[in-house]
């Protein structure tokens, strides 16, 4: 393709990729005039584009004149959605967030009143027990990430799981008094992060924060592991940051 047409086909999609954008920040279907106006393009430049984006479904027009975001584009968000991995998705931002660190880096999701471990990146030398195997399992209240669904719940959601449950202790630290849970908890909801504190597994201790997806949704969790002499309560900063980029990665806007 000579230059002067790659850069000509080049101008065209920069310039349907305006009209989408004036488009989405309106409610309500709008006319030929201000989508011209908004984009800076001649009336007829943006009636040409336009016209071959509503024969591909793009945008919708509603009136003559009048244009508004086409079903094409749900179709394609949906199908978008359908093949976003959340694992997939998180892995780039686990490894980052390992080097930066040096330490282990875990994506768990929650089943029940468990954490369930789909992901971890550590070095080859980690001698952790907890999380040795992608698929393990942990009660919600001995882990960060598990605070973290317990948060996200509501009000009464640590004295519910505190009912169901009966806080089994696995170490010193465990909290096993739902009244203590319950305030850790509230705090978790203030800062956005929670600390393990040697309460799954003594000598070792956890970072948490959680993954939204586009609908807002609480779907996933982001940990780092380490001997607790080595944490670094500083840390849970990168890892809220890394969770947010998570987010933002499948479709989180909040």
């Amino acid at each position: 393709m000579p230059v002067k047409e790659a850069k000509s086909s080049i101008q065209v999609i920069e310039r349907m990729m305006n009209l989408l954008d004036a488009l989405a920040h309106h409610t309500a279907p709008v006319n030929l005039k201000q989508l011209a106006t908004e984009t800076t393009l001649h009336p007829s430049t943006a009636h040409r584009i336009l016209g071959v984006m509503v024969e591909s479904r793009l945008v919708d027009r509603i009136e003559p004149g009048t244009y508004r975001l086409g079903i094409r584009l749900l179709e394609l968000g949906s199908l978008v959605k359908s093949r976003i991995s959340v694992r997939q998705e998180a892995l780039p931002f686990m490894q980052v967030l390992h080097q930066a660190l040096g330490e282990t880096v875990n994506l768990s999701v929650r089943h029940d009143d468990e954490v369930v471990y789909i992901e971890r990146t550590a070095a080859g030398n980690s001698m952790m027990r907890v999380v040795q195997i992608i698929g393990a399992r942990a009660p919600l209240h001995i882990t960060a990430v598990g605070k973290i669904f317990l948060a996200n719940d509501g009000g009464a959601s640590a004295a519910d799981y505190a009912q169901r449950t009966g806080l089994p202790r696995y170490t010193d630290n465990t909290l096993i008094d739902g009244t203590a849970l319950a305030r850790e908890i509230d705090s978790i909801r203030t800062q956005g992060y929670a600390f393990d504190n040697e309460e799954a597994e003594k000598g070792v201790s956890c970072i948490g924060a959680g993954i939204y997806n586009d609908e807002g949704r609480l779907v996933a969790g982001l940990s780092v592991s380490a001997p607790s002499d080595r944490l670094n309560r500083d840390w849970a900063q990168q890892v809220r940051q890394t969770a947010d980029r998570i987010s933002r990665a499948i479709g989180f806007h909040g």
